[in-house]
């Protein structure tokens, strides 16, 4: 009799279970690959850096326009995307952000976070250098940062892109002493930078990222030795109170020791009166109680006596003899 195929109710189940797990599979793979997808066009967050390059180069100093509507001013003849906001240049190049407080640098990258919301409001019709993924975008509204940037810097940068044109700040002043110093007079030392911009430039940004430009490289070295001044004091502060604290368990070790030889020394005085004591006879006519003593005193005590009687007897016998 040949086998037949198992049927009923419990092979259907068995089938409809198998299906089921096989969808998840299938929804977890989908998941999973439009995350990695996703990760892979979202361009990461970078810290800002110090003195890059950034391809460019400004001989003399660029005509600056303000765009209309904005605190932004940007260079039409510039070949590049290149804007001035709250003091600082500002370049967007090879998909990232530079910032310098000077013309022609030193540029010092900025991190995707940190770039001031009216840099990024910027229309992108006054990039003079669009990247290709600006194509197809309105050019009198924003790059789609999030869209490029994703989710994650938008919800970190979230309204940015929202904002009363009529409450915008005022625009910083241009720099425009900067005019005076077009090729071999431009000043390529940060330090005689900020010396000439202190004594020229009497600006206050309000960007958080834009106030460090404006610090000194001298008083920033200032506040990097007084950091160090405050760690080396707190660190001697710290030795000491050690120190005192090594010294205050010595003295009470000491004080202690001490106490243990005077205890160690009362107790021997003690046991070597309690033995001169016994060692003495008891006067005469003191009744003494055998009974009421313990046995082992009461040997001690006859020892003792018949001891002191020996002693008196030889010193008798010895004075007779002389």
């Amino acid at each position: 009799m040949g086998s037949c195929p198992i049927v009923g109710p419990w092979r259907k189940g068995l089938n409809e279970e198998q299906k089921e797990q096989k969808m998840k599979k299938r929804y977890l793979i989908i998941a999973i690959s439009m995350t990695l997808v996703q990760g892979c066009y979202t361009a990461p967050p970078y810290q800002p850096s110090s003195h890059v390059s950034v391809g460019i180069h400004y001989s003399t100093y660029p005509d600056l326009v303000r765009i209309p509507g904005y605190p932004v001013y940007y260079a039409p003849r510039v070949d590049s995307n290149y804007f001035f906001y709250d003091g600082l240049y500002w370049v967007f190049q090879g998909d990232n952000w530079y910032a310098s407080s000077w013309y022609d640098g030193p540029w010092d990258r900025v991190g995707y976070y940190d770039v001031p919301v009216y840099v990024l409001r910027v229309p992108v019709r006054y990039y003079r250098q669009p990247p290709p993924y600006f194509r197809g975008w309105h050019a009198d509204a924003p790059p789609r940062w999030g869209d490029h940037w994703g989710r994650d810097w938008e919800q970190r940068r979230s309204g940015w892109d929202r904002w009363d044109r009529g409450s915008a700040p005022a625009p910083a002043p241009l720099p425009a002493y900067q005019r005076n110093y077009p090729g071999d007079r431009y000043p390529r030392a940060v330090e005689q930078q900020h010396t000439i911009r202190s004594e020229q430039y009497r600006y206050q940004p309000r960007e958080a990222v834009t106030q460090q430009y404006f610090k000194p490289r001298v008083q920033q070295e200032q506040q990097r030795q007084q950091e160090q001044q405050r760690q080396q004091e707190q660190q001697r502060q710290q030795d000491q109170q050690r120190q005192k604290d090594q010294q205050r368990q010595q003295e009470q070790q000491r004080q202690q020791e001490q106490q243990r030889q005077i205890e160690q020394q009362r107790q021997k005085d003690q046991q070597r009166q309690q033995e001169l004591q016994r060692s003495q006879p008891e006067p005469k006519g003191k009744a003494k109680d055998h009974k009421a003593a313990p046995q082992d005193q009461v040997q001690k005590d006859r020892d003792a006596r018949q001891e002191y009687e020996r002693k008196k007897k030889e010193n008798e016998e010895r004075y007779q003899n002389r």
